[in-house]
């Protein structure tokens, strides 16, 4: 197998570097384009697969409970990716470490795309029983495994070979993948079920959103092969030790580091879902209004948060990045005390929880990335930043979704503020037992 994986590599990594040759240096705004690229197509995937488990998964894999039920079934099977990210990432550094990063890339990417598109072929109950619940789960695993080997750890480098007074806006570039992923995937899915009929949409409709991934993670991977294989970006990576080291390594040296740094962005990765994926849910289950209405508001939401991203790179700069977290964590918490009940005051209440939402998730979540490489000695700092990374979505927002309609389902709207409390509260203890965490202003 190493035989013929390593020209494989090799490969593919010299067709991409001949294609830099003949193009000429590439420039760092090339650079930033296939970033943005790269992670749009993910969060493209991770959206659609969020967008199904409201308007799809509960009818067509668990029709045999209520919507509540299978709703929250749904977002179960959805946490399995976040449990499953660090299994990838265990893996993926160790191909990287033995076949290169063009290697890494490739697999991960063919196998994010390939589980999502297979998503896209999944069978109902009506037709395998719950074998179409245990297909979904498997699916949803790959697509955790490979989000474990897409990290690239261009946000370490960004957070370490940029000026000074410039980290923070650069640090924001790649976070952008977020709302323009999902920007595609919701508008999407609300031309998909305003124009279809709800009995083609659930029959075959769904399905299309799935089988666009696959397209889209083609062209990013090209994106971002043609990034990982220029000479000068070889070199930043060598020169600032950006190699990926041994996992358990890496716990053993690094461990309080990577908890700590988890931590510190807790507040934006518990917003994250609270206010893209638990308010499509509630609004769906409890209110009267069509799923394609508030997919447009999401979309709007989208937008903001494409703003608010841009603007915290400013911010961070001004002002500095943990100051910026540490405020905006603050203001999450004061959010959490009485958004929430908002979705419940019609759709006025619920266009303003989105539009305040998405900017406290800009300004926070756009300078969560990159915030804890310079904290790691040089030899840990890839693996430990992607060992970061994949902690923080575990714990901040893999059961985001299910906590959220569990609670306020259970317990009214205001219940589900607890949860963004709980994550604010953690980054204020992160940013205070690391004050060098996250940057520096």
């Amino acid at each position: 197998m190493t035989a013929a994986t390593t020209p494989t590599s090799r490969a593919i990594e010299a067709d991409v570097g001949r294609i830099n040759a003949e193009h000429g240096e590439i420039t760092s705004g090339e650079i930033a384009i296939g970033v943005v690229i790269g992670r749009t197509s993910e969060f493209f995937d991770f959206f659609v697969y969020a967008i199904a488990s409201v308007l799809v998964f509960p009818t067509l894999v668990f029709p045999y409970v209520d919507r509540l039920t299978g709703t929250l079934y749904s977002f179960a099977l959805f946490a399995l990716a976040f449990i499953a990210r660090p299994i990838g990432s265990f893996l993926f550094l160790a191909i990287d470490r033995a076949f290169g990063r063009g290697t890494k890339l490739t697999i991960a990417l063919f196998l994010l795309g390939g589980s999502t598109v297979a998503i896209g072929f999944l069978p109902g109950y009506a037709q395998v029983g719950v074998y179409a619940a245990i297909l979904l789960g498997l699916f949803r695993i790959g697509q955790g495994v490979a989000l474990g080997g897409a990290w690239d750890g261009l946000p370490s480098l960004l957070a370490l070979n940029v000026p000074e007074n410039r980290r923070g806006w650069y640090a924001m570039i790649p976070q952008l993948g977020a709302p323009l992923g999902l920007m595609v995937a919701a508008a999407l899915f609300a031309y998909l079920t305003s124009s279809l009929s709800a009995a083609d949409f659930l029959d075959w409709g769904w399905r299309y959103p799935f089988f666009v991934a696959f397209a889209i993670n083609v062209v990013a991977l090209f994106a971002r092969l043609r990034i990982v294989s220029t000479a000068a970006y070889q070199d930043m990576f060598e020169s600032r030790a950006l190699q990926p080291a041994p996992v358990l390594e890496t716990v053993r040296g690094q461990g309080r580091t990577i908890v700590i740094g988890a931590f510190a962005p807790l507040a934006s990765f518990a917003l994250f879902h609270m206010v893209t994926v638990f308010p499509l849910s509630w609004v769906f289950l409890y209110t009267s209004g069509g799923p394609e209405r508030f997919l447009v508001i999401e979309v709007l939401g989208g937008v903001i948060g494409v703003l608010a991203i841009v603007a915290s790179g400013y911010l961070a700069d001004r002002f500095g990045r943990r100051s910026l977290l540490g405020a905006s964590a603050v203001a999450i918490a004061v959010f959490s005390g009485f958004a929430p009940q908002l979705l419940g005051a019609g759709e006025a209440g619920e266009v303003l929880f989105m539009a305040l939402g998405f900017v406290l998730l800009g300004v926070s979540f756009g300078q969560s990335s990159g915030a804890v490489a310079a904290n790691f000695s040089g030899d840990f700092r890839y693996t430990g930043a992607a060992l970061t990374s994949d902690l923080a979505w575990l714990v901040g927002a893999g059961f985001a979704p299910l906590v959220g309609l569990f609670l306020s389902s259970h317990f009214g709207l205001a219940a589900a503020g607890g949860y963004l409390l709980s994550g604010a509260l953690a980054t204020l203890a992160a940013l205070w037992l690391n004050k060098e965490l996250a940057g520096r202003a």
